[in-house]
């Protein structure tokens, strides 16, 4: 088991308090999300690619209310630590390849937040693939990632992924970012670019094909 499953297990009832807190260093969540808002206002159809535990989904289902929101991942612990409503929220321990295999042209609002860095560069390709198959016609895609820098905060965030996760992680530069999801969805596609608090290696980016 990597380490992070084990530490925060030390802290029982207080893991998804904490969970907050550590996340927070890195990544404001609630921003992250607000900014979906301003690219997405409405939303009926959800589905969020590698979802963790369940910290981006609790912001998801608290602000688009009445959106049907599947959440996937590959990890047993999936929405593990979720804490918001049950209604319409639905925890997947699935492929984004098998999601677009069964329902392909299905989300409105596709999200991928710090996940990319995780897979190894060969299936990435497939991944955004996958992805563009499952939004539906006029749905967008938010994807978000954390740029490779050379900055003290950088090595810290790469620290912390690496060890605490145990996968051998590769982040990405900017440019990287782009062409990746140029290769996917093309460069027209890419229409707004925002950096997320607390740090500016928080590179949010909004694809409409």
């Amino acid at each position: 088991m990597p380490l992070g499953p084990r530490i925060r297990k030390m802290f029982g009832p207080y893991e998804h308090q904490i969970g907050e807190v550590y996340r927070s260093l890195f990544l404001d969540i609630d921003a992250f999300v607000d900014r979906m808002l301003i690219w997405k206002p409405t939303a009926a159809r959800i589905l969020e690619v590698g979802c963790g535990e369940g910290a981006v989904t609790e912001r998801l289902n608290s602000k688009f209310p009445g959106a049907s929101i599947t959440a996937i991942d590959v990890s047993p612990r999936v929405g593990r630590l979720y804490r918001g409503s049950a209604h319409g929220v639905q925890f997947l321990r699935c492929t984004a390849e098998e999601i677009a295999a069964g329902r392909p042209g299905e989300y409105d609002l596709v999200v991928l937040a710090d996940v990319l860095h995780h897979v190894p560069v060969e299936l990435r390709t497939g991944l955004l693939d996958a992805i563009k198959t499952a939004l539906a016609p006029r749905g967008v895609f938010v994807f978000k990632d954390w740029e490779r820098t050379s900055t003290p905060v950088h090595w810290l965030g790469y620290a912390s992924d690496r060890w605490l996760t145990g996968d051998r992680i590769q982040y990405m530069s900017r440019v990287e970012m782009r062409e990746h999801l140029t290769q996917s969805f093309g460069a027209a596609a890419l229409v707004a670019e925002a950096r997320v608090p607390p740090w500016r290696n928080n590179i949010a980016t909004l694809v409409q094909p």
